[in-house]
């Protein structure tokens, strides 16, 4: 009885401020830090650029190696083509307490599903709203992160480009370096930059040309051209049909379509369906492993992107093999660094293999995004707490288990290792999995529902789905949503040079 009483005037464990350097100022890096800071953490953005917006930055140079594999090339961060726009409603894509909401400014993109430029100008809204931007260290690249001898902390490593009157002094690369010592660091920096390539039997002797759609930005230069693109994902389907419109021929090959598989797709009379490629030649043609060949000029790549680390040194300890980054606890901590490293937004795109109407005229099974930037969220949640010591990790031992236990179930399911971090359904109960370890509501049943009924419509409407919809009581779902938690009032506060943001949620108020 007397341990009781004791027990119920006990004060709470305070709670650890921790230094933090969060590598990025996309949008895993933005939220990662406004979190932290929520949890009363000292934090620092490092960004090499010189905005906020990491892969929502636009940048129409492509770099000087168009398949992007040349190591010491220029490297351009974003990999968004002038016509991207998103392919989940501005809905579900919101963080939980900062909506997406539609802006009446005609400078602004009103669209349910907009551009890429209204994502960026949603996320410098975001940064505005939170008073990230003070935070930030500009034009800052980080070149080696790696453990201090003998202790739990990191020494960063970052340069800074010289002005040019120092430049014309000091002699070197052009760059300032300096050291800074962290307790953690936040890997943020996005996976849009190394890609993936297709092998492709006799392709070294192949006279055409080749490039990867990270460089993609225009269909113009592929006018009266016959192009192959590989690849089954949603910037495939995008830049296929992009390119048709000025291409004489666009014939899509995926490793995922039948040997025997040759069909033209609906509503174009320019794109067709194969099987993948069996192999290319040195009089330019290129034979599909359906029999049929073609004469190409440009074979473009949309075959996915690796994970990459350059600066990251873990002594071995995390690796990056067949595109699994691991040993990683719940995609975040690995056990032997945590909770001092940690890894934010590796789950980058999920695999439907249960919807086959998603693309129904490449038989793919479909591949859609995951929903983003609620799970950079919740993930960043669960970063700040544990730091702090709010939130406990299980025993290193245990953390070990659980992830081999991820591992054998992959393998009994038949997935390759290079699927480890694609989640499907399971993205919803991990989200929630991560907000109950955080003590916060999980993921909106609306928006999962929101979520399927976009997938489902993409099927009916594959050319129109992003402005013909049959989900209006979802939406009205969504904005009362946000009303009753108070999600309006605190909108309206933003800075009054968005025109038109209390006009919008007058309109959301009166729902």
């Amino acid at each position: 009885m007397i341990t009781a009483i004791i027990n119920c005037f006990a004060m709470p464990t305070p709670l650890t401020s921790r230094h933090v350097a969060v590598i990025g100022a996309g949008a895993a890096g933005l939220v990662a830090a406004r979190e932290l800071r929520r949890e009363g953490h000292e934090v620092v953005i490092f960004e090499r650029e010189t905005q906020i917006g990491g892969t929502w930055v636009y940048d129409p140079r492509a770099e000087p190696d168009p398949m992007s594999l040349d190591k010491n090339r220029s490297i351009i961060h974003s990999s968004l083509y002038s016509s991207l726009r998103t392919n989940l409603p501005r809905e579900v894509m919101g963080f939980r307490d900062y909506p997406f909401i539609s802006i009446a400014d005609k400078t602004r993109d009103s669209r349910r599903f907009p551009g890429h430029r209204e994502v960026l100008f949603y996320l410098r809204d975001f940064a505005r709203e939170f008073e990230i931007g003070e935070m930030v260290r500009f034009e800052t690249e980080v070149v080696h992160v790696g453990l201090v001898e003998d202790s739990n902390k990191w020494k960063l490593r970052y340069r800074k480009k010289r002005s040019e009157v120092d430049a014309e002094a000091e002699t070197g690369d052009g760059f300032d370096y300096d050291d800074e010592i962290y307790d953690a660091v936040l890997v943020c920096n996005g996976h849009y930059t190394e890609p993936r390539v297709a092998d492709i039997p006799g392709i070294s002797s192949w006279p055409g040309k080749q490039m990867h759609s990270h460089n993609y930005r225009v269909p113009e230069p592929f006018q009266d051209q016959v192009v192959v693109l590989i690849g089954g994902s949603a910037s495939a389907v995008d830049i296929s049909r992009d390119i048709a419109s000025v291409a004489k021929e666009v014939h899509v090959a995926s490793r995922s379509v039948a040997n025997e598989k040759y069909e033209q797709q609906p509503g174009y009379d320019n794109i067709w369906l194969h099987s993948m490629i069996e192999s290319v030649h040195e009089d330019g043609s290129l034979v599909f492993r359906n029999g049929r060949v073609v004469q190409a000029d440009i074979i473009l790549h949309c075959t996915g992107y690796k994970y990459h680390f350059p600066f990251l040194e873990t002594n071995g300890i995390v690796t990056v093999e067949d595109n699994r980054v691991g040993p990683l606890y719940k995609h975040v901590f690995p056990p032997v660094l945590a909770p001092s490293l940690s890894f934010i937004g590796l789950a980058w795109k999920v695999l439907l293999c249960v919807m086959p109407f998603f693309f129904p005229w490449w038989g793919l099974g479909g591949i859609f995004k995951v929903v983003p930037f609620p799970m950079f969220e919740f993930q960043s949640k669960w970063i700040a707490g544990v730091l702090s010591g709010r939130i406990a990790l299980p025993l290193q031992e245990e953390m070990m288990e659980d992830i081999e236990d991820f591992y054998r179930s992959l393998e009994a399911s038949n997935f390759p290792k290079r699927y480890t971090h694609y989640m499907g359904d399971s993205q919803f109960d991990y989200n929630n999995w991560l907000a109950a370890q955080c003590g916060c509501e999980g993921f909106e049943e609306w928006k999962k529902q929101m979520y399927y009924a976009t997938s489902k419509n993409r099927q009916v409407r594959p050319d129109t789905y992003r402005d013909e919809w049959e989900d209006d009581p979802l939406i009205s779902e969504a904005n009362q949503d946000f009303i009753l938690k108070g999600f309006a009032n605190s909108l309206i506060s933003q800075d009054s040079g968005l025109n038109g943001q209390s006009e919008s949620h007058e309109k959301l108020s009166r729902i």
